[in-house]
């Protein structure tokens, strides 16, 4: 089994690879071809060779009603990774997600330098910045990275940790909880949302 990670592409998921596992690479056309698609499947990932710590097997396994409890419990969420171009699937997602009546923060110390805003939300440098409680972090970020978030998210008290499509992290799941968090992993609440009948959180 190759090592993959995942990066997030802005549409539709085809791509050409080498045939030696050890060139796997985004074919820049298609890339380029990519960029150009409307962007309805940000949450759609392909393997890359970058950050290959990762195997795309994983015992883990999410369970329909804690992801719908996450969904229907979380009111505020820290989006780790956030992103000002519109085209990348954190800020597609973040956009989706406040369609729904969540309040989500932005999390990117680059922009938060530059006292930026994303969706009319201030971008904050890291989730102990956040003024506010916490109900879920919704992580954007490699596998290998979202292990240090899941232990932010623990020491601020999130109640839950979603990490995003390809974002496999075992041993961050499990001290989250371990923790007490409740934790999805590899999926996309895009997804989620609308196959589980979620319409946003309750009241």
């Amino acid at each position: 089994m190759v090592p993959w990670s995942y990066s997030k592409l802005p549409s539709v998921a085809f791509a050409l690879f080498s045939s030696t596992p050890s060139k796997y690479y985004l074919n820049q056309h298609v890339q380029k071809v990519l960029s150009n698609y409307p962007p309805f499947y940000q949450c759609i990932t392909i393997p890359t060779a970058r950050n290959s710590y990762h195997s795309i097997s994983m015992s883990f396994r999410n369970d329909d009603d804690t992801i719908r409890k996450v969904l229907k419990t979380s009111k505020t969420i820290a989006l780790v990774g956030a992103s000002h171009k519109p085209e990348r699937a954190s800020n597609y997602v973040m956009h989706y997600l406040q369609s729904f009546g969540y309040r989500v923060i932005p999390i990117n110390p680059v922009l938060a330098k530059k006292n930026e805003s994303l969706h009319n939300e201030k971008v904050y440098s890291s989730l102990e910045d956040v003024p506010l409680s916490i109900d879920m972090v919704d992580i954007f970020r490699n596998s290998n990275d979202a292990g240090g978030v899941v232990d932010e998210a623990i020491a601020v008290g999130a109640k839950s940790v979603w990490l995003q499509i390809g974002v496999v992290n075992e041993e961050a799941a499990k001290r989250a909880n371990e923790a007490g968090l409740m934790v999805v992993m590899d999926a996309c609440p895009k997804m989620e949302i609308p196959r589980l009948g979620v319409d946003g959180p309750d009241e």
